[in-house]
């Protein structure tokens, strides 16, 4: 039976801590981040992560600051003997790294050294990567760099938005750590050095890389819709009203249309003009503060003027 301290935050964590408790290791910690203000009423909640470790009873710490000495008084105490980490939202401090006896290893949303960094997901699919993966290393000081104990790739479809991609990596992940713990454990696995020179970055998303460009061609829009489900969420301006597009398709037929030109908009189909002579579809969009709606009920209560403009400019 292996002691582990497991280390993560929101959603994606919690099929690998399910698994975890479900195995024979036993999970004797769990850390979390602390509480934090969420939603539109900025209410305190408890990370996901968290959640379930409660309903498990299993023990719970939420520091502020991993190099806290009684913190690290408190790890040291546990006899641990493995730490995993899966989107836990900090850098693991070498002081911490070196507790338990065979280490920490860390589970990423990405086939290292592709895309290290916070946003390996989203960036994949605005790329328009036709798969990814998910990849198992054995962690240390530097960001997503340690060597890789184990990978398993993941295509991606043409419709995965980001948050159907993470519920798929998520379970594929927690697979991949149960399918290798015991050799990790052992000493049996085989480490394999990352090649830093092919390494890409996966930066955080900001609010406004939701912001639609029409004078890009349909498929980046497209790419980006997927990418910024659910958050930040696309969007873009028509007559100076917000509206959150939430899926759309490339259509096949081309336009001589100017970008952001509404081209169509009757029964089940909004059409609009990309660049390139591209076009795209609008499936399913969103009046600000509004409920989602699919485009045919959307047209059947907003009268959409044929060549109007959505906006490529920036709004604070």
């Amino acid at each position: 039976m292996v002691r582990i301290a497991f280390f993560g935050t929101p959603e994606f964590a919690v099929p690998t801590l399910a698994e975890l408790v479900e195995s024979p290791s036993e999970v004797v910690t769990v850390v979390s981040q602390p509480d934090r203000p969420r939603g539109r009423g900025q209410r305190s909640s408890v990370s996901p992560i968290k959640s379930l470790a409660l309903r498990k009873l299993i023990p719970v710490l939420t520091p502020e600051n991993l190099n806290d000495p009684s913190f690290l008084q408190q790890m040291r105490s546990l006899r641990l003997e493995l730490g995993v980490v899966v989107a836990y939202g900090k850098l693991i401090p070498n002081k911490l790294l070196k507790i338990p006896t065979h280490g920490f290893v860390n589970l990423h949303a990405s086939l290292l050294p592709a895309y290290r960094g916070a946003a390996p997901i989203q960036r994949a699919i605005l790329d328009g990567a036709e798969s990814t993966g998910v990849t198992l290393i054995r962690l240390n000081p530097k960001l997503d760099s340690g060597p890789i104990l184990a990978q398993a790739q993941q295509p991606i479809s043409a419709t995965d938005r980001a948050s159907d991609l993470a519920i798929t990596l998520a379970n594929v992940g927690a697979s991949l750590l149960q399918d290798n713990l015991n050799n990790i454990v052992s000493g049996d696995i085989v480490e394999r050095p990352q090649d830093d020179i092919s390494a890409t970055y996966a930066p955080r998303l900001k609010k406004t890389d939701g912001q639609i460009d029409w004078n890009k061609e349909a498929h980046t829009i497209h790419n980006q819709v997927r990418a910024m489900h659910p958050w930040p969420q696309a969007f873009t301006y028509l007559e100076g009203v917000r509206y959150v597009i939430h899926r759309t398709a490339v259509s096949t037929h081309s336009s001589h249309g100017r970008p952001g030109q509404i081209l169509q908009a009757q029964g089940h189909r909004l059409v609009v003009a990309a660049s390139g002579s591209t076009t795209l579809e609008i499936l399913e969009i969103q009046l600000a503060g509004r409920r989602i709606m699919k485009v045919h009920a959307f047209l059947t209560g907003h009268a959409v003027k044929i060549d109007s403009h959505f906006e490529s400019l920036i709004r604070p």
